[in-house]
């Protein structure tokens, strides 16, 4: 417990100033051990620091969770002012390095549970005639009902449950504040590259979106041998046109 009594001791919540000369070192730092950081730079000045559909929702769903809503606020700070100086998103996990306080930025790993592939085909029969393309799907430009179905308690966004967490700072909390601005920093990703979100959940988005064009082709397929009600028996036709 001494270690996290002397953090809390001697700490001070740093200055942007103080904040943005530990990023560049620490950059300059990793440029010269031949290491290519990804860092997330917010271009938004609102309350939202996203701008994408993806990006937003990502969000959206993080705050709309007791368990996150008190704790979240103060990543937005650190992301805002570019302490996330490394992001990186793959199957099931976010590799982050947070500028804090201290000289060594900190190393953040969070866990996201992929979704089953029972999951992911019931969504996908529910997009029937719903979605048609992969820009629609990346853009985020579909129908309401089908954002209903992607934010819906099944859907493709995780829950609290589904979230797991760690990070190298002395901070014993819940969620510190390294963690917290790495979960803005996925929505950030996901607006400069929404296909990352599938990537996260374990969703290949070419077989998602292939799935369902082709069981529309395959619904349409079904009904072509099906007698149409707007066609005219040959009696009807002779008697409108009078041909015998």
């Amino acid at each position: 417990m001494s270690r996290y009594y002397n953090y809390y001791k001697n700490f001070t919540q740093p200055s942007e100033a103080e904040l943005k000369r530990k990023q560049e070192a620490s950059k300059k730092k990793a440029a010269k051990k031949g290491k290519t950081l990804d860092p997330i730079i917010v271009l938004t000045t609102g309350r939202n620091v996203c701008t994408s559909w993806w990006g937003k929702e990502w969000c959206r769903n993080l705050e709309s969770y007791a368990d996150f809503q008190n704790r979240l606020s103060r990543g937005k700070r650190y992301v805002r002012t570019g302490c996330v100086i490394d992001l990186k998103i793959k199957k099931g996990v976010i590799h982050a390095l947070v500028q804090g306080s201290r000289g060594t930025p900190y190393r953040i790993t969070i866990r996201i549970s992929p979704l089953s592939e029972k999951k992911i085909e019931k969504i996908v029969k529910a997009c029937h005639h719903k979605l048609d393309s992969l820009e629609k799907l990346i853009e985020g430009t579909f129908p309401k009902d089908m954002q209903e179905l992607f934010l819906s308690e099944d859907g493709l966004f995780p829950k609290p449950s589904e979230i797991d967490f760690d990070c190298s700072c002395p901070d014993y909390a819940y969620m510190c504040k390294h963690i917290a601005a790495s979960l803005y920093g996925v929505g950030v990703r996901l607006d400069e590259d929404p296909l990352l979100f599938f990537e996260l959940r374990g969703i290949d988005p070419q077989q998602f979106i292939k799935g369902a064009i082709t069981s529309r082709v395959e619904s349409m397929l079904k009904n072509e041998n099906k007698p149409s009600d707007r066609t005219i028996d040959e009696e009807k036709i002779t008697d409108i046109f009078g041909v015998l």
